[in-house]
């Protein structure tokens, strides 16, 4: 492995284990949602904002009409998305809301075969069906194991939606090629910004250093410090490996349920969750039944 690719692979290993544990920081802010996605937005922007600024990316001319708009539109979907994911984590419980959002893969799948005509091959049926048993197993399955979420079915529901929203905003992901990915993700916070700003409830501030160190934390280390980390690690791997470090966010988000809120899976839920992530990497890494070396890289 080059030098490149092995400063790629501790980038990317350290932005998926920090995007692990943004759940504690969020059940640990005190926060009503809204305003958790509110202040990580604001606190992400005042982050990107000096970014783009090092990089000479606040110049005119850096992007055109057109792609701000639907940097907008991207914009948009990943903030709900957040505000969907974020909602999960006190219902269906860190370990389980991450895992299931990890069907978004097949979400995008189905997307493209919808919208840019994409052809659904066996494998990826296969791997579908896969995913959809770990779905069902999930669901299926009673909390347990020091569970206290307020209602596990519609956890299941938000992270799904979660994950729609996460396809849509990769969907859109694909017509910014070219774009500075940092001006992309500044340009979403901000968006998220102007959304929040109504429906944040200030009149619950965050109490005490704890709760603010919780949701500064979420805004410059979970938002700026690892979009620098994933955008450089991106830049320097092949798209396979990128796509097996994924991998890390879910398994670190159940590592931090199990060891701080003692959030301990069930058999089948860790059969079903194991299905979910198998098949997810399967689509990702376009594994073609009956061999083990990756058919194809998605893009």
């Amino acid at each position: 492995m080059d030098r490149d690719s092995v400063r790629g692979s501790v980038e990317m290993t350290a932005a998926m284990m920090i995007s692990g544990t943004i759940g504690w920081f969020v059940l640990m802010s005190g926060q009503p949602v809204l305003s958790v996605v509110f202040w990580r937005c604001a606190f992400g922007a005042l982050t990107l904002l000096g970014i783009c600024a090092a990089l000479g990316l606040l110049r005119p001319n850096v992007i055109s009409l057109k792609l701000f708009g639907l940097a907008v539109l991207g914009g948009v979907a990943i903030v709900f998305n957040w505000v969907l994911l974020f909602a999960a984590y006190s219902r269906a419980s860190i370990a389980i809301a991450t895992t299931v959002y990890n069907v978004q893969p097949f979400m995008l799948v189905a997307l493209g075969a919808l919208i840019f005509k994409e052809k659904l091959t066996f494998a990826k049926l296969f791997w579908l069906a896969v995913a959809f048993a770990g779905m069902l197993l999930i669901v299926q399955a009673k909390p347990g194991g020091g569970y206290t979420g307020t209602n596990y079915m519609a956890g299941i529901g938000l992270s799904l939606g979660a994950a729609f929203l996460y396809a849509i905003a990769s969907i859109v992901a694909k017509r910014l090629k070219g774009t500075p990915p940092h001006l992309i993700a500044l340009i979403q916070v901000c968006v998220g910004i102007v959304l929040m700003a109504p429906l944040a409830d200030f009149s619950v501030m965050p109490n005490g250093v704890g709760q603010w160190t919780s949701i500064v934390t979420i805004g410059i280390i979970h938002t700026g410090l690892m979009y620098i980390l994933l955008y450089s690690a991106i830049q320097k791997l092949p798209t396979h490996l990128t796509g097996s470090l994924s991998f890390i966010y879910p398994i670190a988000a159940i590592l931090v349920d199990y060891f701080a809120f003692g959030h301990q899976l069930q058999p089948i839920q860790f059969l079903g969750s194991a299905a979910i992530l198998i098949a997810a990497a399967g689509t990702s890494l376009g594994w073609k039944l009956g061999r083990s070396v990756p058919e194809s890289v998605k893009a």
